[in-house]
C-alpha cells in the first residue's frame, strides 16, 4: 500500500468495541475550526422487521480499501484530518459499528468531506452485514 496522504490520521478494523472519544482525539489539531464526526450504530429494526443482532465481516483487502477511500477524501476535500474505524464481528442492538470523521479549517468543508467518506466506505470497502431478524430469518447486506 501507498503511503498514506498526511491528512490521514486513523484508519482501522477492530473486533472491538469503537470508541468516538479516540477518533476525535486523533483528529485534534489547532488548525481546524470544524470536526464532522458519524457514528453508525447497530439499530433494532430494519424494512420493518425487528433485528436481534448483527455480524459484520470483512474481506481481507478491506482494510487497503478503507486506507485508499480515506486517502481519496482526504485529496478531493481541503481536509485536515481524516479517520474511519469500522467495526468486524458480532455487534449487538445500541453497539457501535463504524465511526468516521473529518476535520477541516471551516465547517462546510468538514461536513461535506465526511458524508463522502461514510458514503464511499459502505459503498466501495468489502465489508458485510450479516443481519439477524426476530422471526428467526436472516439476511446478508452488501455481500457480492
Amino acid at each position: 500500500m501507498n503511503e498514506s496522504h498526511a491528512a490521514v490520521k486513523l484508519v482501522d478494523l477492530r473486533e472491538t468495541p469503537l470508541d468516538v472519544a479516540e477518533v476525535v482525539a486523533a483528529l485534534e489539531d489547532d488548525a481546524s475550526g470544524g470536526l464532522t464526526l458519524f457514528v453508525g450504530r447497530v439499530r433494532d429494526h430494519d424494512g420493518g422487521r425487528s433485528v436481534d443482532g448483527l455480524d459484520y465481516s470483512a474481506h481481507p483487502t478491506a482494510m487497503t480499501r478503507l486506507a485508499e477511500v480515506c486517502d481519496r477524501v482526504a485529496e478531493q476535500y481541503d481536509v485536515t484530518g481524516v479517520a474511519a474505524v469500522h467495526r468486524v464481528g458480532t455487534l449487538a442492538i445500541g453497539d457501535i459499528a463504524v465511526v468516521v470523521a473529518t476535520s477541516a479549517a471551516h465547517r462546510g468543508e468538514a461536513f461535506t468531506a465526511s458524508r463522502a467518506l461514510i458514503d464511499t466506505l459502505k459503498s466501495e470497502v468489502p465489508i458485510w452485514k450479516h443481519q439477524r431478524f426476530g422471526d428467526g430469518t436472516e439476511e446478508w447486506v452488501g455481500a457480492p
